[in-house]
């Protein structure tokens, strides 16, 4: 793993850019807005994805593997904090003395000086980013945007719009969104995370606070979450506005209803509106009391800015149905986290109906999972019927020993409702044996669990 170094010189002028990993939904909707600058644009990913033909599509020089021929003419070179120093192309461009700068500083460079809407958060930032574009779409507001996922209606994760504003998914993992010049600020909540980076949880809620503290124009935050509550104490902004369902809440979430379509009631300043989301879950009904908060310190008023959040229709890999065999519904979530992971199956709990849910778990980074191998087990045991335990995806990380996928699942109380299964293959048609008709399988991981999907699908229409 690299670790951004936010001192280096952003390059005041790019002609040609070659992005490390581009192929990821945040980089390669950053190499989309370079290309709509007119800029040359090369990259790498370590395998083929859509995003690398789309991009190749529009004009970008894209490869499947790292090698250092892959540099070809660039004069700057972007990267991920995924990649590993040794990597060729970041070698050869340190080499030649090339600006290499982070994904964030791009990002940066491509803000200038608009007016930025940043949304961060532990959770939920994808959704509410999302969620924001396409209400400000339906307002007749033209957003440049940059979000960590593809917007569903949309199709693409990144556009650029004719207005001033700028709205961009803002990332907490290893601090890069104190970088930007934020207007208004969104913190969906606080759950101390990434502490590879931050060190501690009280680093963390310093952050979120300094995140807050530097917008220009007004900070957005929950008022229910703990760890936003918290931050919410060390923020010395003077226009700070809260979202949620607490009483003392500036934009309140009421008559949350789950048993259909997501339906709720926003109140602020006395004035009550009613609101349903095409999108299912309770937390989504906070996402979008969220939203409201920020297009209302935008100037829009309560009941637009209700009608407008209502057209969202999600992003891909948030509760994204891949197919359906034999009954069984197979859906995938980008839930890594406990309180994602909670949130994906409870949405799914509120949908299922008389179906059962199991849930195919990667557990994303060896960090992570061995810190937080028993909360996994907790939530899923406490939530899916049955669960599917594959191994570690690792990302930037080398291998601990013994972590493995084993640790979550001999965390459960009752191991008959679990079975941990390392092998793709076998964990597909284990899972494909294991559902039944009415049932939903969810995978769960933003790692490249979702690549599994076809697997069960093929292993439940091969069923007799």
């Amino acid at each position: 793993m690299i670790r951004p170094d936010l001192s280096l010189p952003i390059p005041e002028h790019i002609e040609a850019a070659h992005f490390i990993g581009i192929g990821g939904s945040g980089m390669s909707g950053l190499a989309r807005m370079f290309l709509a600058r007119g800029i040359r644009v090369s990259g790498s990913d370590r395998a083929d994805s859509q995003a690398l033909r789309d991009l190749a599509d529009l004009g970008a020089r894209v490869h499947v593997g790292h090698d250092a021929a892959n540099l070809g003419d660039a004069d700057t070179v972007i990267h991920t904090g995924a990649i590993w120093p040794e990597n060729p192309e970041f070698v050869l461009a340190k080499e030649r003395g090339l600006p290499v700068i982070h994904r964030s500083q791009a990002l940066h460079w491509l803000i200038g000086g608009r007016r930025l809407v940043s949304v961060a958060g532990a959770h939920g930032k994808t959704t509410s980013t999302g969620m924001i574009v396409t209400a400000l779409q339906a307002q007749g507001v033209d957003p440049t945007f940059v979000n960590g996922g593809v917007i569903a209606q949309l199709g693409v994760s990144s556009g650029t719009g004719s207005d001033e504003l700028f709205v961009i998914e803002a990332d907490e993992s290893d601090g890069t969104f104190l970088l930007y010049d934020t207007s208004i600020a969104l913190i969906t909540n606080v759950d101390p995370d990434h502490l590879d980076h931050w060190g501690s949880a009280d680093a963390f809620y310093d952050g979120f606070a300094t995140f807050a503290n530097k917008a220009r124009e007004a900070v957005v935050i929950s008022a229910d979450d703990p760890g936003a509550r918290i931050v919410a104490e060390r923020i010395t902004h003077d226009r700070v506005m809260t979202f949620g369902e607490s009483d003392a809440a500036d934009v309140r979430l009421s008559q949350v209803r789950t048993d259909g379509p997501v339906a709720f009631t926003l109140t602020h300043d006395g004035r009550a509106v009613e609101g349903r989301l095409q999108v299912p879950g309770a937390h989504n009904a906070v996402n979008a009391a969220g939203v409201v908060a920020v297009l209302l310190t935008l100037g829009h008023d309560l009941e637009s800015a209700v009608r407008a959040v209502e057209g969202f229709t999600g992003t891909v890999r948030r509760f994204e149905l891949h197919g359906v065999a034999h009954g069984v519904s197979v859906f995938d979530d980008y839930a890594h986290h406990p309180t994602e992971v909670e949130a994906a199956l409870s949405a799914a709990r509120t949908v299922v109906g008389e179906g059962r849910i199991i849930a195919l778990h990667q557990p994303h980074t060896y960090s992570r999972t061995q810190h937080m191998y028993r909360e996994f087990a907790e939530v899923l045991e406490r939530n899916a019927d049955h669960t599917v335990v594959l191994d570690v995806y690792g990302a930037r990380e080398d291998p601990v020993p013994g972590v493995t996928g084993a640790l979550v699942s001999g965390a459960f109380a009752d191991p008959a409702h679990v079975h941990y299964v390392p092998d793709w293959q076998q964990a597909a048609e284990y899972t494909a044996a294991v559902a039944e008709e009415g049932d939903y399988v969810i995978t769960l991981g933003c790692g490249n669990v979702y690549l599994i999907i076809p697997q069960v699908l093929e292993a439940l229409a091969a069923r007799t």
